[in-house]
């Protein structure tokens, strides 16, 4: 094993901008930086909770957070490359590290006399005289150790370290089992029989595709990178591959084996009711909502079913519209899962002679990319000025050092497009180092170090990468939570940029999209790969409108999918159910309509299983979507999507703000009121504008 001498995770990086040294960090080299990260940690908490000096704020709350800063920097590279680099080695490490990692939280959480000092400061909070930023720091660590079972009798606390370090195995499982299935699927296409139907840049990037896997030359391969396989069940003639590739896009981590999921998040499901109930909660569900803007399952399951009794009666307008087109193309039959794209896109053809293939040449990867970086520049002052000389953990991955309007340096930010065999799959923000001002005693300040993952399906090689619109609304997407990291500025680590309230957390990335759709910004970026020439108004407003068509379909595939998380997590019977019956039982008794589907099955929604963060809460999208349509409305009463009174509040409040302020009077102070949910149900098309 590598010695502390010669680990890179355990030297100084002096390198650019701090980053890690990506090219020496081999697989063998965290077990053994993390025993050491591990102990140099307790040993600052041991030092914390044994000192003699009566708790203050500097002594304990400050102190506490700035603690194990070597642990967090390996930490925080070990769970990038796990993400987004992995291999046979990593995915070893990580099984073994799973556990151990949980372990070193629960001593931290669990030691008794951090959590006293903690504890009797809290009770001091009121004449303490904290400023407004200590005082929701100290709130939020105790109630951190609270919920992690700081209070808990020592036999209940055994045991509920015991569940967590379970916990954290079962969950790096079910990940490393959908990673398995996505990476071990490739549907072959062979011949012009197989490939009829998809346009030129589907063939494009499926032919790319069986390139990176040494597929003969000819072959075309279909993957289950969502970039691949939605546009394959969008324009695939071939009823039999589209229901082959959909049926194994559905059943990713159902199949009885070593990969198999279903016994997972069963134990999974029982574990965390276990600890919730030993937390004083009824059930997850109840345990998880408690430190959310939501409250309660009840508050969630209102604004669900709003949406849901709206969303069914649109999908039901949308059914009929396409059994129609059916019986005028001379096809007959039940409308399957594996039909509604492709006949969803002919009928966006016929009703707005709009063509995936007139729209993607109009979003290459680039230019996009070029957009958002605009429009963090016109809104918040913010340039990307490309690295490329500094070598990330892929050659994929694009390099930017951030510069405010004044030319200094704000952080760093990586980009990392593109679907591979070894990345998970979906599109993420995460950090190799977060904002603070308290990396020291006394001060010391530490820029953010953000990356955006996508998984774009590459184009052929020489051409360009075309996106989707949906493509192009994830890039813009992602890059509002890599905002919301890169414009912390805080003062304590726990309270810095995305960590937030989770039906929080989804504001800024989902309010930036709005940007994509504006005319400046398409009339500057949404330019012709080929011409030049600027996507044409009369398309914009014909992609707006097919956009609004649309959503009964995807507005219930989003919404079931919440209700099941909310349902399972509310379950109440010990030692978990069987989660494909239940799945089956649920969606019959909704009555999720007929070829629709899921956006996320159970045995591979990892928003739920593959960590906890969105457990009782992929709802948060919806919820953050009232907030973001809301908030965008101040813009367009300002009269100007980039109005700069507008902005600086929204960067104040929103993307700069983190935790300092609770997020309900964050958001008032952006907007100057409550959101009110009608510009959701606008911006869906369930409400007429």
């Amino acid at each position: 094993m590598p010695t502390a001498a010669g680990n890179p995770l355990l030297q100084p990086w002096d390198t650019p901008f701090g980053l890690p040294p990506f090219e020496s960090i081999r697989p063998e080299h965290f077990a053994p930086a993390f025993e050491h990260a591990c102990r140099e940690h307790l040993a600052e908490i041991d030092a914390i909770a044994h000192d003699p000096a009566p708790p203050d704020f500097e002594n304990t709350a400050a102190v506490l957070d700035r603690a194990g800063r070597l642990f967090h920097r390996i930490e925080h590279v070990f769970h990038n490359l796990t993400a987004s680099a992995t291999s046979p080695a990593l995915q070893q490490a990580e099984r073994e590290l799973a556990p151990r990692l949980a372990a070193h939280a629960n001593a931290i959480y669990l030691n008794r006399a951090l959590f006293e000092r903690l504890d009797a400061l809290h009770a001091q909070r009121e004449s303490a005289g904290l400023a407004p930023e200590q005082r929701r720091l100290l709130e939020r660590l105790h109630l951190d150790f609270v919920r992690a079972g700081a209070r808990l009798p020592q036999a209940q606390r055994t045991r509920h370290a015991q569940i967590t370090e379970r916990l954290a195995e079962l969950q790096t499982r079910f990940g490393q089992n959908v990673l398995a299935d996505e990476s071990g699927f490739v549907l072959e296409l062979r011949g012009e029989a197989e490939l009829a139907g998809l346009p030129d840049f589907v063939r494009a990037a499926a032919r790319q595709a069986a390139a990176e896997r040494s597929l003969p030359e000819g072959v075309h391969a279909v993957t289950l990178s969502r970039s691949l396989i939605v546009p394959f069940l969008t324009f695939s003639e071939r009823r039999d591959l589209r229901e082959q590739a959909w049926r194994a896009w559905t059943s990713r981590g159902e199949h009885p084996g070593e990969h198999d999921n279903r016994p997972v998040a069963r134990e999974i499901l029982a574990l965390r009711l276990e600890l919730a109930r030993a937390l004083g909660y009824a059930s997850y569900a109840d345990y998880a909502l408690a430190d959310s803007m939501a409250g309660t399952p009840a508050a969630v399951d209102r604004l669900l079913q709003q949406v849901w009794q709206r969303a069914t009666l649109a999908v039901a307008r949308e059914r009929a519209a396409l059994q129609t087109l059916q019986a005028a193309i001379g096809e007959a039959g039940a409308i399957e899962p594996w039909d509604w794209r492709r006949l969803a896109e002919r009928l966006r053809q016929r009703r707005f002679g709009l063509d995936e293939a007139e729209v993607k040449p109009y979003f290459p990867l680039d230019r996009m990319v070029e957009a958002v970086f605009d429009c963090a520049q016109r809104l918040f002052g913010l340039r990307f000025v490309a690295q490329p000389q500094l070598r990330a953990y892929h050659p994929d991955v694009k390099v930017y050092e951030v510069r405010d309007a004044a030319g200094a340096t704000v952080g760093v930010f990586l980009h990392d497009n593109f679907a591979r065999p070894n990345k998970r799959s979906g599109a993420w923000m995460s950090q190799l180092r977060m904002q603070t001002r308290n990396a020291a005693p006394g001060g010391g300040s530490e820029l953010p170090i953000v990356l955006n993952n996508n998984n774009f399906a590459r184009g052929a090689a020489g051409e360009p990468t075309l996106l989707s619109f949906d493509d192009a609304r994830t890039l813009f997407h992602e890059f509002g939570h890599g905002l919301h990291g890169l414009l912390s500025s805080v003062t304590y680590e726990r309270l810095a940029g995305t960590n937030v309230r989770r039906d929080f957390v989804e504001l800024p990335s989902q309010l930036f999209e709005h940007w994509l759709t504006e005319p400046t910004v398409l009339k500057a970026h949404a330019r012709h790969v080929h011409t030049n020439a600027p996507i044409p108004d009369t398309l914009v407003e014909r992609l707006k409108a097919a956009h609004r068509a649309d959503q009964g379909y995807d507005t219930v595939r989003y919404t079931a999918s919440a209700l099941l998380d909310m349902a399972i997590h509310a379950h109440t019977e010990p030692g978990g159910p069987d989660i494909t019956a239940f799945e089956g039982e649920l969606l019959a008794r909704i009555g999720l309509p007929e070829g629709v589907g899921l956006n996320h099955r159970l045995p591979h929604f990892q928003h739920l299983f593959s960590g906890d963060a969105y457990a009782a809460g992929y709802y948060v999208y919806l919820w953050a979507e009232v907030l973001d349509a809301d908030g965008f409305d101040a813009f367009a009463e300002a009269g100007d999507p980039f109005d700069p009174a507008v902005a600086q509040r929204l960067r104040q409040y929103v993307y700069a703000a983190g935790d300092s302020i609770e997020p309900g009077a964050a958001y008032r102070a952006f907007r100057g009121r409550d959101a009110a949910i009608e510009p959701m149900l606008r911006q869906r098309g369930l409400v007429e504008a």
